[in-house]
């Protein structure tokens, strides 16, 4: 009853929209009319579930079949629309779809009720031909789509028996399937406006046209999605109409001194580096909500490949999804944190360690984690139980989550819910700090970095931050072909040397800033690069990380020995030193980026004066703060311990030639 009367109310509330956009188009004065337009959209999925489903995987084949189901779910995309006129175009949008739900309660041969929930969902890639009939707000939309599926979970409840959690197997990985919908634009900017922006509700259909969720089974899948769109596009200004004569204004243009532009380029794009990076591995296993066994993501061996495990083989070996995502690489090392420690346990029989696990407000669920942590060293890697103790606890050693803290909480309580490995062990530790430091002992690994940071071109507006409302890049090259970088909101703006470049081995380009005050008025800059591609195979790099607590930047005066110790003397004279900082999610955004560049400068300082001390000379340092900036940062920020790896500076050491 909640699914139809949920759509009752949003046809009603579409509709009304649909009048009010086609009335408030129906003006005299023309509107900036941009071709491109970028954006992002949230809904509702309202997921309709029919057929049957059974058996649920190789493990579990429930007794009584479910047939019917329903559910509402989350959608989110980032859009791009592409409108050469007023009527025909094309849209595109990437997104997260959540397709789960609930199956109508069944009775088990005990008659006994019983439930299945699944948490299915999709990142989805969606092409749709863009069509307004009537040359007004109102739009029409339609295309196939491709979704990958990212999660499978079900929660399988029966009365007189323990709950079932698990995996459907069976999922297609790739689903082909089709939509159709309506939307209407509602403009929210002036009318003469450059950068126009528009809020727009819009409902669709989605039916498994051309395949099912699974390839077992009859499980069909329809969705009605409900949302809003807001998107922005930059047009040029257009002149009221006149109804009398009137004096023509010439709008007034920010003083130059208010914004200081300029650009900072390679002077060779190197298009890709082997680096050898001394990866850094945190000291926690996390675990799901819900759950006290060990996350199926990390890395499980049988006692026979344990036996064989050496962790030397990840300094060269490459996992199979090795571009399936960013920092796949570093990743699958840090999986196998468990593997690494057994091993190193082994080698190193004097040394003991302390599991220590936290789960909100349960003490004895989070001992029951550190058991089973513990449990797998013993079982899988023989060591000697004696050397390993457990503790619970209600938060963990150094929580996340603040007392008095209201924001963001889900995400705080997700980190905090883990296994800490507490050693004074020193085969184990990295000794950052000296003996207090909590990190194990890294890993090297060799990986490939395309696009290094020292490629990318840097167009620096300082003072944007404060008085711009949005700034771009114009890009020209000798041929009088044009780019276009932006919008950006920030001090700083990036693009790579090699996307700049396309096809061209190098070439000269005048650079062009384009902004508007807050205030309304026009600003512009010019300046001007030269670019040359290096393809380099030979050349290697080293790559070292420092890691941070939650809202933590002044910890990196423990990190002073590590930094003038060991990455110092590493720096060759006349050498570029690219150190960039980043942080998780979570938080404010400006206030993200004040931490992550506070986190760099402080690791510049440092190195600086150790390099002044040693008597080098001709270093160049590149140091940036991305914030939670998603583009840059090394992780994505779905998991925990993604997040927690996020909060790092990252110092690229690059070869002087």
């Amino acid at each position: 009853m909640l699914h139809y009367t949920a759509n009752k109310k949003f046809a009603f509330l579409f509709l009304s929209l649909i009048i009010a956009g086609v009335a408030g188009n129906a003006q005299k004065v023309k509107r900036a009319q941009p071709k491109w337009w970028f954006g992002e959209s949230a809904a509702a999925n309202f997921n309709t579930y029919r057929g049957t489903t059974q058996k649920l995987n190789s493990n579990l084949t429930v007794p009584a079949a479910f047939h019917k189901g329903d559910g509402i779910k989350p959608y989110a995309s980032l859009l791009t629309e592409y409108r050469p006129n007023k009527v025909l175009g094309g849209m595109l949008n990437v997104a997260y779809d959540n397709r789960g739900g609930s199956f109508d309660s069944v009775m088990a041969p005990c008659n006994c009720p019983a439930n299945l929930s699944t948490n299915l969902s999709y990142i989805t890639i969606e092409p749709s031909i863009r069509i307004a009939p009537f040359s007004s707000a109102l739009y029409l939309f339609a295309g196939p789509t491709i979704a990958f599926n990212i999660t499978k979970a079900f929660t399988y409840l029966q009365d007189k028996q323990t709950d079932k959690r698990g995996d459907l197997s069976d999922i297609n990985k790739t689903v082909f399937s089709a939509q159709a919908g309506a939307g209407i634009d509602i403009p929210i900017s002036a009318r003469a406006s450059a950068t126009q922006w528009t809020l727009s509700p819009f409902a669709s259909f989605q039916t498994n046209l051309f395949g099912a969720p699974r390839s077992v089974g009859s499980w069909s899948l329809y969705t009605l999605r409900t949302g809003i769109a807001l998107k922005f596009g930059t047009a040029k200004k257009v002149a009221p109409v006149k109804t009398t004569a009137e004096p023509v204004i010439t709008p007034l243009v920010a003083s130059e001194k208010e914004i200081q532009f300029s650009v900072r380029a390679p002077k060779v794009v190197p298009l890709n580096r082997k680096v050898k990076e001394t990866f850094a591995l945190r000291n926690s296993v996390f675990f799901n909500q819900g759950s006290t066994e060990i996350p199926n993501r990390y890395v499980h061996l049988s006692n026979t490949q344990a036996i064989a495990f050496k962790e030397g083989q990840l300094q060269q070996d490459q996992p199979n999804n090795l571009n399936n995502g960013r920092s796949s690489r570093q990743l699958e090392v840090y999986h196998n944190i468990l593997n690494i420690l057994g091993d190193r346990l082994r080698a190193n029989p004097k040394s003991t360690i302390s599991l220590s696990g936290a789960s909100d407000n349960n003490p004895a669920e989070g001992k029951l984690m550190a058991e089973n942590v513990k449990q797998y060293l013993v079982t899988a890697f023989g060591i000697n139980p004696t050397r390993i103790s457990t503790e619970g606890r209600d938060k963990p050693l150094i929580p996340s989550e603040q007392p008095g803290a209201t924001k963001e909480l889900a995400l705080l309580r997700e980190g905090d819910r883990r296994v800490d490995i507490v050693s004074s062990s020193p085969e184990l530790l990295l000794q950052v700090g000296g003996v207090a430091s909590p990190f194990l002992k890294p890993v090297e690994i060799i990986a490939v970095q395309q696009d290094p940071l020292d490629s990318y071109v840097l167009f620096n507006a300082t003072g944007a931050d404060e008085l711009l409302k949005s700034w771009n890049v114009v890009v020209t090259d000798e041929q009088g072909n044009v780019q276009h970088y932006g919008p950006y909101t920030k001090d700083q703006g990036s693009v790579s040397g090699k996307t700049i470049l396309g096809n061209s081995t190098h070439g000269n380009y005048k650079i062009v800033m384009v902004g508007e005050t807050k205030s309304g008025q026009s600003i512009k800059k010019e300046s001007s690069v030269s670019l040359m591609k290096m393809d380099d195979p030979k050349q290697e790099g080293l790559r070292y990380s420092i890691l941070f607590d939650f809202d933590k930047s002044k910890t990196i005066a423990s990190y002073e020995k590590f930094l003038t110790d060991i990455v110092t003397p590493l720096i060759p004279e006349n050498g570029t030193v690219v150190i960039h900082g980043h942080t998780d999610i979570i938080g404010d955004e400006k206030y993200n980026n004040a931490l992550s560049f506070e986190r760099a400068n402080s690791a510049q300082k440092i190195i600086e004066g150790a390099l002044s001390k040693a008597g080098k000379k001709g270093v160049n340092f590149q140091t940036l703060g991305f914030g939670e900036d998603a583009g840059n940062a090394p992780f994505e920020n779905n998991l925990p311990e993604e997040r927690f790896y996020n909060r790092t500076v990252i110092i690229d050491i690059v070869p002087s030639k």
